[in-house]
């Protein structure tokens, strides 16, 4: 059987920049198995399967990444609404305005205006009390315990350990060592890394990258999940007013695919009570591809 899937690249107006996905807009008939092949032979950092739901504006959104399914992860969220939203690529349009996918977190709800796609996380921030060990972190990212400002562990869909390091050159010289994240940190609250560099406040620009090898992605060009729970960490860890705070975050350019990221989230009386994740998602291909063994869609 034959399925239709689109080549995008997300968080950039770019073509070949951002974060390369490929997006199945329509999925039913498709396996879990039938699924975690096509990643496979995609090979991309994720991999998004749409099945349309009943309800208008509604789909189960599936991600896998060349290894495992993961339960959410941002760019491929965000990509896949703006496929969807762009027409011709699916069973049928969507209007531009506000879609929900149920993804492995429960309900994510996305607006989307053209290109640009903004999804709501829902799941709550979650942190627990014990901070990850400086000077091991330090040596699995092959840096001097001196470029490390400070670590701590977060996230809001998907942990991550966050390393704070003191200058964007700190950043483009991490190099992760294979052997002690295995040894000393796979096995951790979090083991996905994600360093930047920057003013950590309200409204500033961070420079980042994220290493991920615990899915089979050893370094990711933008990673709108991490970029959740970096702006919840912000807004849950300083003495935010109320209101709403943003963050944007340029990742990917050491790998030649640079992205642009804009986190946000909003506070009241001391409390987190949203956070957003939003960028532009270009569209490079399409094409068809032979699933041996699958049901029709629809089916």
């Amino acid at each position: 059987m034959e399925y239709g899937f689109v080549l995008a690249d997300v968080f950039t107006q770019q073509p070949f920049g951002g974060n390369q996905l490929s997006v199945f807009p329509d999925a039913r008939g498709l396996s879990g198995t039938a699924m975690q092949a096509l990643a496979k032979e995609f090979n991309f950092s994720e991999t998004a399967f749409a099945c349309p739901l009943p309800a208008r504006n509604t789909y189960r959104l599936r991600i896998f990444t060349p290894h495992m399914e993961l339960p959410f992860a941002g760019h491929p969220t965000i990509g896949t609404a703006s496929v969807l939203a762009s027409g011709g690529h699916g069973h049928r349009q969507m209007d531009e305005g506000r879609m929900t996918f149920e993804e492995g977190i429960g309900p994510v709800t996305v607006d989307v205006r053209s290109a640009f796609s903004r999804l709501s996380v829902t799941a709550p921030f979650e942190a627990p009390s014990h901070r990850p060990p400086l000077t091991t972190i330090a040596q699995a990212i092959s840096l001097t315990r001196e470029d490390l400002l400070e670590c701590w562990y977060g996230g809001a869909g998907l942990p991550f350990c966050y390393v704070h390091l003191a200058s964007a050159d700190a950043v483009d010289r991490t190099v992760l060592d294979k052997a002690v994240w295995a040894a000393d940190l796979a096995d951790g609250w979090s083991p996905h890394l994600y360093v930047f560099a920057g003013e950590f406040h309200s409204g500033s620009t961070l420079y980042a990258r994220a290493f991920v090898p615990a899915v089979g992605v050893d370094e990711d060009p933008a990673t709108g999940s991490a970029c959740a729970g970096l702006i919840g960490s912000l807004a849950q860890r300083s003495t935010l007013p109320d209101g709403d705070h943003t963050l944007r975050i340029r990742q990917g350019s050491r790998m030649g695919r640079p992205s642009l990221i804009e986190a946000g989230a909003r506070t009241e009386g001391g409390h987190l009570l949203g956070i957003s994740v939003g960028g532009f998602t270009t569209v490079v291909g399409k094409g068809t591809i032979t699933v041996p063994g699958a049901a029709a869609p629809g089916v």
